[in-house]
């Protein structure tokens, strides 16, 4: 597929308190195919707020020539970045979002200047787009585990009381590359569905092992890497969580290297994607802020709290109570976020306003019309943790209610039909 195509990383400065083992990012790729502007940027942060998104978005439509359709801006998810919440007791830094704001801004706008800057030569921006789909299965899992007293797993349980997970793991592994008509890359994306914990040293600021894993590729490669996180509400890297050692863990510098090895596996495969139409559907997504019973809720928080982290017990049940109480007033109104589908020929992406469950991700993948279906989390916006009904049912941490979990069971379902008729439309 011919294209062209220009990338840019914006750091996103952070306070002096702590150490970056690697500078946090916005990065964008914008490119051009079929007379349609695309811009994709990805930034390292745990989620990007709704008015962060809602200043950038605009600017970047009007100062990047890129309609709001076509455009994905993301969190990676990393749990290593200035906090950009205020829930579960941590406090947004304003300082940080002002900054990534402006960063997603100058990434795109930067990008998209060199494609129109007349002076730049035609063969300079022009590439080919490419893809290739491969797998990690190692460095993953799922991670919400039935425990012997039928309670799910959080953080803090030993080991020989899992019983077995409750869902899927989704190890597909998705590479697209732009390369220039020399054959020099000129810009990578990998998509991958596990959550993005893990620095290589403690206490420091990190785009996490996905993040390293980008930057790695970078020195290796020469060309900006974007990651794009995937369905990965229910799974966890493999090393050590909490207070859990896991016998099968994977230390987060193993898991950088067996991505690496992973993307330049899947660079290898890659084959030109052949001429195709390319189009992108944004639209509302409605749902409804979920019911509870508060009394049910607190107890559940306090049973959990007392048997497997009693040292912070009293803590979680007043976060979670401060959650609920903004929650409380909100129960059962209807709220819009956005959900995006993105063809590029026979490659189609499925931007998800949230971390969606595996199970949820790997249905959307199986009814899609289209051979290779990708999902995107935390694109767009975040309704926190959107799971199937199986797991409302099993409870666990995920959904117990709270701002990190807004939807009414079914909404994971409901964002799924919607998801497949917007792909089939495409």
């Amino acid at each position: 597929m011919k294209t062209r195509v220009a990338t840019r990383a914006v750091p996103v400065p952070t306070s002096g308190d702590r150490t970056e083992e690697a500078p946090l990012r916005a990065s964008a790729v914008v490119f051009d195919v079929a007379s349609k502007r695309f811009c994709f940027v990805s930034c390292d942060t745990l989620i990007i707020p709704e008015d962060v998104l809602a200043s950038a978005a605009p600017e970047i439509v009007r100062q990047a020539a890129v309609s709001f359709e076509n455009l994905l801006i993301c969190a990676t998810h990393t749990h290593h970045a200035p906090s950009t919440i205020d829930i579960l007791g941590f406090k947004r830094d304003k300082t940080f979002c002002d900054h990534l704001a402006k960063a997603i801004i100058q990434s795109a706008v930067a990008a998209a200047r060199v494609l129109d800057n007349p002076r730049t030569a035609p063969d300079k921006a022009q590439a080919e787009l490419a893809f290739a789909e491969t797998q990690e299965a190692t460095v993953g899992m799922n991670s919400r585990y039935l425990l012997k007293d039928g309670s799910i797993g959080w953080y803090a349980y030993a080991w020989e009381d899992v019983v077995r997970p409750t869902g899927p793991y989704d190890p597909d592994l998705a590479v697209l590359a732009f390369r220039r008509p020399a054959g020099e890359l000129a810009g990578l994306i990998f998509n991958h569905s596990v959550h993005n914990i893990g620095s290589l040293s403690p206490n420091v600021w990190s785009p996490a092992f996905y993040g390293l894993t980008a930057r790695e590729l970078e020195r290796r490669l020469g060309a900006t890497t974007i990651f794009l996180p995937g369905a990965f509400g229910s799974t966890h890297n493999t090393s050590e969580f909490g207070c859990t050692p896991n016998p099968r863990a994977v230390s987060t510098r193993e898991c950088v290297h067996r991505l690496t090895a992973a993307v330049e596996h899947g660079l290898r495969l890659s084959r030109p994607l052949a001429q195709g139409p390319v189009k992108a559907i944004k639209r509302p997504f409605k749902y409804r802020v979920r019911r509870f019973d508060e009394a049910k809720e607190a107890a559940t928080v306090k049973s959990w709290g007392e048997k497997y982290a009693p040292d912070v017990a009293e803590a979680l049940q007043r976060d979670f109570h401060e959650m609920r109480v903004i929650m409380g007033p909100l129960q059962g109104r209807e709220q819009q976020a956005w959900l995006q589908t993105i063809r590029l020929g026979d490659v189609a992406l499925v931007g998800v306003p949230g971390e969606l469950f595996a199970s949820l991700g790997l249905e959307i993948r199986r009814r899609s019309p289209f051979r290779w279906t990708y999902l995107v989390g935390l694109a767009n916006g975040t309704l926190g943790y959107i799971g199937d009904r199986a797991g409302y049912e099993l409870g666990g941490y995920q959904l117990w209610a709270g701002q990190h979990s807004l939807t009414e069971p079914g909404t994971g379902e409901t964002l799924v039909d919607q998801a497949v008729a917007m792909l089939g439309e495409l």
